[in-house]
């Protein structure tokens, strides 16, 4: 609808601007002398006019549904009811009679009972403590030593020369010397031996790689002693002996000789070094053990109290006793009868309720609207009549 008012207005636009100046387009109709001459015109005029149109709104409703409900109803049932009548029968009567008997009765008495309560004592626990111990340790230490060095000397030796010597001749004389000779004798010396002595208790043997420690128990041991010993040894002594000897004449001659040179060659000493040793020492060290201290604590202990109680006794007391006798009496019965009765009980249906919901709806609305439309009018046309004299 909306769309078809403004097409409607557009083509109006269209019309209007089309129509700027009206044309007086119409039919000249001739009249009479008497009455004054005209044509008829179109004239575009807005004429107003209501239009329809829907409007989208909302309604509020009430919808149909149904529920199920719990409703109380009414339903007759047989129950159970007594009903008192009277029946004879033989009654049992008692007469009083005064009887000794013994009846039970209460008597409070002191009776021993242990009562147990919690009384404080003293518990030997374990606590960590720290105690310096020693534990021994290596050092490295430096200590003198002895060490073979090789230095610089020099040494006289004997080198091949050529030199002229007077050659001796020899003449052969007797002449006394000294020889020594080797004569026995006997000396005596000390000399080690190892005997065999037996060792009782525990030794330590030594340690593995892993650090197991090992001892054995009464172990054989060598001891180095000194054993003396009587000797056959040489001893030198000198004898004189005639030895003979050449008396010498001096001849002329190339001889060769040995002439003492200096040679540098490496003598061996004793030089003193420092060597690293390892000392075992102690070291204090710190150990955690476990002294024993004393806690105090609550124990349970039983002792004796003594408790009021009752204790039963038999006491003699006279006891109104019934003697039974055989009466007609009429006693009250109850007969059981069934009976109509009303019980209210739960029935389900269903009941039509009316929801609210809001439905969307379209309404008709009147709108006004003015709109161009082209009407017929009488244009007059005035004539100077003095203008044809």
């Amino acid at each position: 609808m909306m769309r078809f008012q403004a097409f409607s207005l557009i083509l109006i636009g269209f019309f209007c601007s089309t129509y700027t100046q009206p044309h007086h387009v119409g039919l000249r109709v001739k009249r009479s002398h008497f009455e004054s001459s005209g044509y008829w015109s179109k004239k575009l005029i807005w004429k107003t006019d209501w239009v329809k149109e829907w409007k989208t709104e909302k309604k509020l409703v009430w919808k149909p549904e149904w529920k199920k409900r719990q409703v109380p109803i009414w339903k007759e049932i047989q129950v159970p009811v007594w009903k008192e009548i009277q029946v004879p029968s033989t009654k049992v009567v008692n007469k009083p009679v005064w009887k000794e008997v013994q009846v039970p009765a209460w008597k409070e008495v002191q009776v021993p009972v242990w009562e147990e309560t919690q009384v404080p004592a003293w518990k030997e626990i374990q606590i960590p403590a720290w105690v310096e111990i020693q534990t021994p340790d290596w050092k490295e230490v430096q200590v003198p030593d002895w060490k073979e060095i090789q230095v610089p000397d020099w040494k006289e030796i004997q080198v091949p020369d050529w030199k002229k010597v007077w050659r001796p001749i020899w003449k052969e004389i007797q002449v006394p010397a000294w020889k020594e000779i080797q004569v026995p004798e006997w000396k005596q010396i000390w000399v080690p031996e190892w005997v065999k002595m037996g060792l009782h208790g525990e030794h330590f043997l030594g340690k593995d790689h892993h650090g197991n420690e090992y001892t054995a128990h009464d172990i054989w041991r060598k001891k180095l002693i000194w054993k003396p010993i009587w000797k056959k040894i040489w001893r030198s002594e000198k004898k004189q002996i005639w030895l003979p000897q050449k008396k010498l004449e001096w001849k002329p001659e190339w001889k060769q000789i040995w002439r003492t040179e200096k040679k540098q060659i490496w003598r061996t000493e004793k030089k003193q070094i420092w060597r690293v040793e390892k000392v075992k020492i102690w070291r204090t060290e710190k150990k955690q053990i476990w002294k024993t201290d004393k806690k105090q604590i609550w124990v349970p202990k039983k002792h004796q109290v003594w408790k009021s109680e009752k204790k039963q006794i038999w006491v003699s007391k006279k006891e109104l006793i019934w003697k039974q006798e055989h009466v007609q009496v009429w006693h009250t019965k109850k007969v059981q009868k069934w009976v109509n009765d009303k019980k209210l009980i739960w029935k389900e249906e269903w009941k039509q309720i009316w929801i609210p919901i809001w439905k969307t709806r379209e309404v008709p609305v009147w709108k006004k609207i003015s709109k161009p439309i082209w009407e017929k009018v009488w244009v007059s046309v005035h004539h100077d009549h003095h203008h044809h004299h």
